[in-house]
């Protein structure tokens, strides 16, 4: 998932990457990394509205400061990003670095050869910025492949606090009952409940990953994952599937929702603009909803919740789901490693990058900055996020980021049915299974 978002990382939430310093911070070396290194750097990220502008500066800024190297950076959106990124790595056409999300994503790549172990380029004082948890998003078989180089985006819902109040809405929905009252109501007003980008499929996802998890505890998508015969069968996935097309027969997503894309910010706009009451998305909503629509976050209309409870449910209600954050990598056969290693340990650390991040509302994955949240600008959102991701039992990967590309893409593909009622639960279950 984007930001599959997600995944995500797309965006507007969910192609939010960053490459986020000042030329303060891209003249000071990191820790580990090889100053100065001669090499042209070819790094490959996702288009960002918010977040785009910044990763140009600070490259003019590391090329201004380098001795010998020049870094350039190139864009894509998030879904054909990902099959040009398989079809380039052990090519000659293979960037330098490159934005990856970590996870089974990442697995894959390493296990082709693809990616350079960067354990013995990194020293653990500057793999100790870091917060462990999300790291390890990185680290293969106990070797560092890949760095944290944005925000942690955990998926929250967020709400127009204008539409619930004239709807009479009171407060964010806390439990699912309390969720579908609310729909009801928004429905009455002629509001569409709930926006949803259904053109691309992982913005779908975050559904099931939540219910599913709500529904049956994270042991069921770690059966999933691990590749236990019969996992997908587990009831817990039925039942959450049956809850998404209670929500599609519902009117919860209204009647266009097939063709609204994401990566055009179609999803933000309808709930920015009052055309729509809720969004699931990724933290990295914030970010861009401040990008493209300012007046409506500046004003306190954009509020952010917990995913509802279920009931009978066996999972924490503190559990989370998305991307733990997105990675920097160097190909394994990069001509210019050193440079490359260079201009990631130059950039994703440095203490102007994590006041840049929490600048645009984003909760950088760095130790110990608690203090600087709750001094920043956008305080609220930001210890809200950095809480989420500190109390959580437990942490699940989008699962298009967790498992293999080919199960992921399957994945997208009979869960979109589901949403678009080519299909029921039970064929989800079947088709599924065969994997």
């Amino acid at each position: 998932m984007k930001r599959a978002l997600t995944l995500r990382t797309a965006t507007a939430l969910a192609t939010a990457t960053v490459l986020a310093a000042t030329a303060t911070a891209c003249g000071s070396s990191g820790p580990g990394s090889s100053t100065g290194a001669a090499g042209k750097v070819s790094v490959w990220s996702l288009q960002d509205t918010a977040l785009n502008p910044m990763q140009k500066k600070s490259v003019a800024a590391y090329n201004a400061s380098a001795k010998d190297s020049e870094a350039n950076i190139e864009f894509f959106v998030n879904d054909p990003y990902k099959q040009k990124l398989q079809t380039a790595l052990g090519s000659p056409n293979a960037p330098d670095v490159f934005l990856n999300w970590g996870g089974g994503n990442l697995s894959t790549y390493v296990k082709s050869g693809d990616v350079a172990d960067l354990s013995g380029d990194l020293d653990p004082a500057f793999k100790a910025k870091f917060l462990p948890s999300v790291l390890a998003g990185g680290t293969i078989d106990g070797k560092t492949y890949g760095v944290p180089m944005e925000g942690v985006q955990p998926v929250a819902l967020f709400y127009n606090k204008d539409v619930f109040a004239k709807a009479g809405i009171d407060e964010p929905p806390a439990t699912w009952q309390d969720l579908l009252d609310d729909i009801d109501r928004m429905k009455a007003r002629g509001v569409t409940p709930i926006a949803l980008a259904g053109s691309q499929a992982w913005t779908e996802l975050m559904w099931i990953e939540y219910l599913l998890d709500r529904v049956g505890g994270p042991r069921v998508f770690a059966d999933i994952q691990a590749g236990k015969p019969g996992a997908w069968k587990d009831p817990a996935v039925t039942t959450a599937l049956t809850m998404i097309r209670d929500l599609v027969d519902r009117g919860a997503f209204g009647t266009n929702y097939g063709s609204v894309g994401q990566d055009s910010g179609g999803a933000d706009a309808l709930l920015s603009k009052g055309r729509a009451g809720m969004e699931l998305m990724g933290s990295w909503e914030y970010a861009g909803q401040l990008a493209t629509a300012p007046d409506f976050v500046k004003q306190g209309k954009l509020g952010w919740t917990t995913f509802p409870t279920v009931p009978h449910g066996k999972g924490d209600p503190k559990d989370i789901v998305g991307n733990p954050s997105n990675f920097f990598s160097v190909t394994a056969k990069s001509k210019n490693r050193a440079a490359a290693v260079d201009f990631v340990t130059r950039t994703v650390a440095e203490p102007s990058y994590v006041k840049d991040l929490i600048g645009i509302g984003q909760v950088p994955a760095i130790a110990g900055i608690e203090d600087q949240l709750k001094s920043g600008p956008h305080a609220d959102y930001t210890t809200f996020v950095y809480g989420l991701v500190e109390q959580a039992p437990s942490y699940t990967q989008s699962w298009d980021q967790a498992l293999e590309p080919a199960t992921a893409q399957k994945l997208l593909t009979e869960l979109q049915k589901v949403f678009n009622k080519q299909s029921t639960p039970r064929q989800f279950v079947s088709a599924m299974d065969t994997e």
